[in-house]
């Protein structure tokens, strides 16, 4: 299972983008998806993560209100929608996929599988 981000980029604060997950090789229907976030000189962060059957129960507090996660069966894909960016949400940004959901934040040693990772850079 591979995964791919796309979406990444450069926008001013207070703008949006759409981070995708998507997979070659399988699924991401059939997986827990999580993301995850890492900074320049920070810790990997969990973000948010949604099990196979689209249950959602937490965001990181930074991004509460601001982010979203959701499925788009069809384009098998998981998105996370980011709105009023801020210069403080710049990271590189890392889906994962796991055989199982657990609420609460994602821990990265529940994901077998991780994506290269997407640069998300907010200006001022």
């Amino acid at each position: 299972v591979q995964l791919v981000e796309s979406g990444g980029g450069l926008v001013q604060a207070g703008g949006s983008l759409q981070l995708s997950c998507a997979a070659t090789g399988a699924t991401v229907n059939d997986f827990a998806i999580g993301w995850f976030r890492q900074a320049p000189g920070k810790e990997r962060e969990g973000v948010t993560s949604i099990s196979q059957d689209d249950d959602v129960d937490y965001y990181a507090d930074p991004v509460k209100g601001r982010f979203t996660i959701s499925r788009d069966k069809p384009k098998n894909t998981v998105n996370l929608q980011m709105n009023l960016l801020k210069p403080e949400d710049t990271a590189v940004y890392f889906c994962a996929a796991g055989d199982f959901w657990v609420g609460g934040g994602p821990d990265p040693k529940r994901y077998d599988y991780w994506g290269q990772g997407a640069q998300v850079t907010i200006s001022e």
